[in-house]
C-alpha cells in the first residue's frame, strides 16, 4: 500500500487529487451556526448539505462551529481537531460502489465539559444566527408518564445549582440566550435536527420548562426572539468500522480516523420560520414548507419505527446487521404488514407524497447489504425510541379500533429482548439509559408479561388498556411458546394484504 495522506487542511489539495474536496477558503467562513452533537449522523445531513451550499464562494456567513456536549464525545473532538474539522463522507450506493468527498463544512470544534463559557460566548457570538441539535430523543429530557420536562435528572439539578458550568443543552442554550438580551443582540432560531415528532415544538417546551425554572424573567425574550422550525430528517447513517477506515485507505490513499459512512438517500423538509436569517438550503435539496407535521410523521412512523421493527426481530433472530433482518423474507413480511395495516391508516394525506411507493423505498434502503447498519446501534436507547416511533401508531390504532397485532408483538418482542440474551442463548449488547429498569422488568414478565408495561416512563397508562394488554400478552405468550421465528410466521399468517 502506497503511504497514506493524512487528512487535514495542509494536505488538503493532495487529497483533492483522490477524491472531490471542497473549492471554498474555509479561512473566509463566518460561524453562523453552531451545531450540538457532532455525531455521524450530522456530518452525513446537515453538514453535507452546508458544504454544498458552501461551493458557491459567494456564500461566506453559514460556517459551522461543532460542539461535543458529553464527556464521552471527547474522541469525536479530539479527531475533528486534530483533522482541522475535516472528514470524508463515504456514501455506499445501492450497486457497491463508493461515492466519497472531503467536507469542510465545520470549521470550529469545542467540546464543552473541557470549557463551558467558551461553548456559552459563541453561542452568544452576533454572528451565530441558528443553534442546531443532533442531541437524540433521550436529550429532550421529556418523561412519557409525566409528559413534562424532568427535573429529577441530577444533571438538570447540577445546571440549576451551578448555571455558569451547565452540563446538559438546556443549561448551555439558558446561558447564551441570557447573554444575548443582556447585550441586546438579536434572537436566533434553535433547529432541532433530531427524529421527534414536532420536534421545534419539542425543543421549545422543554426549554421554556427549564427557563421558567431557571430563569423566568428570561421567558418573554425567548417568545419574541428565538423561533423553533420542525424538521423532518431522513439519511442512514451506521456506525464507522475499522473495515470502512481502512478500506478508505488502501483505494484512496487517505489516512480519515474517523469517516462517515451512509446511504445516498437523503431528505430534509423544514419548516421556513428563521428569525434571524437562514442558508438557500434549498438550492442544494432541502424542502421548505408551511408544516412539517404531516411528512415527520411519516418518517417517523415508518422509517424509523421500521428500523426498531428490523433490528428487535432481527436481535431475537440471531442477526448483527439490519440488512440480514431485511432479507428474511419473514421478518420483512411482517414489516410490511405492519407499516400496510397498521401505520398507513394513521398517516392521513400526504400532499406530493406516493406513500406505496415510500414504503417500498424503505424496504430497499433497509436491505442496502453495503451499509451493514449494527442492529445492536438500531436497538440503542429503545426505550426512548419506542414511545416515538412505535406508540402513537398504538394510541391512534386504538382510538378507531384499528388493528395492533405487529405493534404488540413488537412491544412483547422488546421485552424479551431486555432479558438480555435471545433464545438461542445469545447474549445480546443492550445499550440502553433504563437497562437496569428494563432488565428487572423483563425478568418479572416471565411469570407476569403485562409487568413489563408497567415502566410509565416509557408506556404511560398503556396497561391500563385491556385491548392493548390483551393482544400484548398473546404475542408475549406465542414467542415464548413457540420460539421467535414461529410466532413471527404464525402473527403473518392472520393477514392477507401488506404494503
Amino acid at each position: 500500500m502506497k503511504n497514506t495522506i493524512k487528512l487535514n487542511q495542509k494536505n488538503l489539495a493532495e487529497i483533492a487529487n483522490q477524491i472531490p474536496c471542497p473549492t471554498y477558503n474555509r479561512s473566509l467562513l463566518k460561524t453562523g451556526i453552531v451545531h450540538v452533537g457532532i455525531g455521524g449522523f450530522h456530518r452525513a445531513h446537515e453538514a453535507f448539505y452546508t458544504d454544498q451550499l458552501l461551493q458557491d464562494q459567494s456564500v461566506t456567513e453559514w460556517g459551522i462551529c461543532g460542539v461535543a456536549l458529553l464527556d464521552y464525545d471527547t474522541k469525536i473532538y479530539n479527531t475533528l481537531k486534530a483533522q482541522d474539522g475535516l472528514y470524508t463522507l463515504i456514501i455506499k450506493e445501492l450497486d457497491g460502489t463508493h461515492t466519497k468527498r472531503v467536507i469542510g463544512a465545520i470549521t470550529e470544534f469545542l467540546f464543552a465539559p473541557e470549557n463551558p463559557n467558551k461553548v456559552i460566548e459563541k453561542m452568544a457570538s452576533p454572528d451565530v444566527k441558528i443553534i442546531s441539535l443532533t442531541i437524540t430523543e433521550g436529550g429532550y429530557n421529556y418523561n412519557e408518564a409525566t409528559k413534562a420536562f424532568d427535573f429529577e435528572n441530577p444533571l438538570i439539578q447540577h445546571d440549576l445549582e451551578h448555571p455558569n458550568t451547565p452540563k446538559t443543552i438546556f443549561g448551555y442554550l439558558t446561558q447564551a440566550l441570557k447573554l444575548r438580551q443582556e447585550r441586546g443582540l438579536k434572537g436566533l432560531t434553535i433547529q432541532s435536527c433530531d427524529n421527534i415528532q414536532g420536534n421545534g415544538h419539542m425543543a421549545k417546551r422543554m426549554l421554556e420548562s427549564y427557563v421558567a425554572k431557571a430563569a423566568p424573567e428570561l421567558l418573554a425574550w425567548i417568545e419574541t426572539n428565538v423561533s423553533f422550525p420542525n424538521a423532518m430528517v431522513d439519511r442512514i447513517t451506521p456506525a464507522t468500522s475499522a473495515l470502512d477506515i481502512e478500506t478508505l485507505k488502501t483505494t484512496s490513499n487517505i489516512d480519515d480516523a474517523w469517516p462517515v459512512v451512509c446511504e445516498p438517500f437523503k431528505q430534509w423538509v423544514i419548516e421556513d420560520h428563521f428569525i434571524a436569517g437562514r442558508p438557500a438550503w434549498e438550492t442544494v435539496g432541502a424542502q421548505f414548507v408551511d408544516d412539517v407535521v404531516p411528512y415527520e410523521k411519516m418518517k417517523l412512523s415508518l422509517l424509523n419505527a421500521g428500523h426498531s421493527v428490523l433490528g428487535i426481530l432481527g436481535a431475537l433472530y440471531g442477526y448483527s446487521t439490519i440488512d440480514e433482518a431485511a432479507s428474511n423474507a419473514d421478518i420483512s413480511s411482517f414489516l410490511r404488514i405492519y407499516m400496510g395495516n397498521e401505520v398507513t391508516p394513521t398517516l392521513g394525506h400526504l400532499e406530493g407524497i406516493n406513500l406505496k411507493n415510500y414504503k417500498f423505498s424503505l424496504i430497499q434502503r433497509f436491505g442496502n447489504t453495503y451499509i451493514k447498519d449494527q442492529i445492536d446501534r438500531i436497538c440503542s436507547q429503545s426505550s426512548a425510541k419506542i414511545p416515538i416511533f412505535i406508540l402513537p401508531t398504538v394510541y391512534a390504532q386504538l382510538e378507531q379500533k384499528g388493528a395492533i397485532d405487529h405493534a404488540a408483538f413488537i412491544i412483547a418482542a422488546f421485552a424479551i429482548y431486555s432479558l438480555g440474551q435471545n433464545e438461542f442463548g445469545t447474549q445480546l449488547i443492550v445499550k440502553d439509559a433504563m437497562e437496569t429498569e428494563l432488565n428487572e422488568k423483563a425478568i418479572i414478565a416471565r411469570n407476569t408479561p403485562e409487568a413489563f408495561l408497567e415502566i410509565e416512563s416509557i408506556f404511560g397508562t398503556l396497561k391500563n388498556n385491556k385491548t392493548f394488554v390483551d393482544t400484548y400478552i398473546s404475542a408475549y405468550q406465542n414467542i415464548v411458546k413457540n420460539g421467535i421465528e414461529k410466532a413471527v410466521k404464525d402473527i403473518n399468517s392472520n393477514v392477507l394484504n401488506e404494503i
